[in-house]
């Protein structure tokens, strides 16, 4: 009688929040309370606020924002992060960073846009407890508030798609990013989540590592969008977690350049 009673009681609260539209004047979470603007065009783009907080273990220690603008001809490289959830193979949350002319990163972090004092749950991500937020980074503060603040292990694969494909990906990525400005959309734990959202811009094909999430770097893999002989190896070699954490102490001038390097060391072995 008590399941039924749950259960009834879930039911009724996922129709109503399906049935309500999505909104963008909530008390959000501070690091979700901004949204990006973005400015594209054909051989360019801007986009402002782009988060670049500092972390330290026991939180935040500064909340910073910036401009960043590069042209689309500058892009060089495209890498997919992974941090997997802590106690589950099947579960991570990804991302992506892009790599610019002149060792210069700017990430971009799809998340359920959460309320304050508002808990992430896959299971109401179902229903469409949460919006969508599409939030672009610094690649420090993207790494440092994993590897650091949230002591979780980051996995940086190089992504080996075609130079017209991954500026196909990142000026869709934009895009998207600024028609969430005018039309607020759901998270949905099944159909946008962190990973299909991505897969999308890619125009990439439904597949079911893009809702189990933690084994999407092997999936990618095994169609090469992840080089290498042997998965184990990439793996292996895209760990950065140490090194991040160490990282942390350096000049932040120096955060973009010296993780890249490290990366190239890695790849060229």
């Amino acid at each position: 009688m008590a399941w039924a009673s749950i259960t009834a009681i879930m039911a009724l609260g996922a129709c109503a929040t399906i049935t309500e539209p999505p909104r963008a004047d909530r008390d959000w979470y501070p690091y979700l309370a901004r949204t990006a603007q973005v400015e594209l065009r054909e051989d360019r783009f801007s986009v402002a606020p782009v988060s670049d907080w500092a972390y330290e273990r026991a939180g935040p220690t500064t909340e910073t924002y910036i401009e960043a603008g590069y042209e689309i001809d500058a892009l060089r490289e495209v890498w997919f992060v992974l941090e997997p959830q802590p106690g589950s193979q099947l579960a991570a949350h990804t991302f992506l960073l892009f790599e610019f002319e002149g060792d210069k990163l700017l990430g971009l972090t799809i998340e359920a846009r959460r309320e304050q004092a508002e808990e992430y749950s896959a299971l109401w991500g179902i229903f469409n407890r949460f919006e969508l937020s599409y939030v672009w980074a610094s690649a420090r503060d993207l790494m440092t508030r994993r590897a650091v603040m949230l002591d979780h292990d980051v996995f940086m694969y190089p992504v080996a798609i075609n130079d017209t494909q991954k500026r196909a990906l990142l000026t869709n990525l934009l895009a998207r990013t600024d028609a969430l400005e005018t039309a607020p959309r759901y998270y949905n734990t099944l159909f946008s989540n962190c990973t299909n959202e991505l897969a999308k811009a890619a125009g990439f094909n439904w597949a079911p590592a893009y809702i189990l999430t933690g084994r999407s770097d092997e999936y990618l893999f095994r169609r090469g969008i992840i080089p290498g002989e042997d998965f184990t190896q990439a793996h292996a070699r895209s760990d950065v977690t140490a090194f991040v954490q160490a990282l942390n102490a350096s000049p932040p001038e120096l955060f973009d350049v010296s993780l890249l390097a490290e990366l190239r060391r890695r790849n060229a072995d």
